[in-house]
């Protein structure tokens, strides 16, 4: 996941997925790999990201790539001491990508 127009790669994980929004979780970089301030993620922020939904679990023969556009719509820090956090984003559009 990104912010649009941005090239800076984040690597999440989806804990919550619905036709409207998904919620991410995601590990902060290492300080040594910050480029800028983290989170980058900010309320409003235009967000792009990619989602694979495992066949399994949605009765497919096999897995479905989705490529998401959206907005942060709220960003929460991590609790405990771990690094991360979560964001909240919508899902302004969508495209199922066909893999070979």
């Amino acid at each position: 996941m990104h912010i649009k127009d941005s090239p800076e790669e984040q690597t999440g994980t989806t804990a919550n997925v619905s036709s409207a929004g998904v919620y991410i979780t995601a590990e902060a970089p290492a300080k040594s790999q910050r480029k800028a301030a983290y989170p980058p993620w900010r309320q409003g922020a235009n967000v792009e990201f990619d989602m694979v939904l495992p066949a399994a679990v949605i009765g497919a023969r096999k897995d479905v790539h989705v490529q998401c556009r959206g907005r942060v719509v709220r960003v929460e820090k991590s609790k405990g001491g771990r690094s991360g956090g979560g964001l909240a984003c919508v899902i302004d559009n969508y495209e199922f990508v066909r893999k070979s």
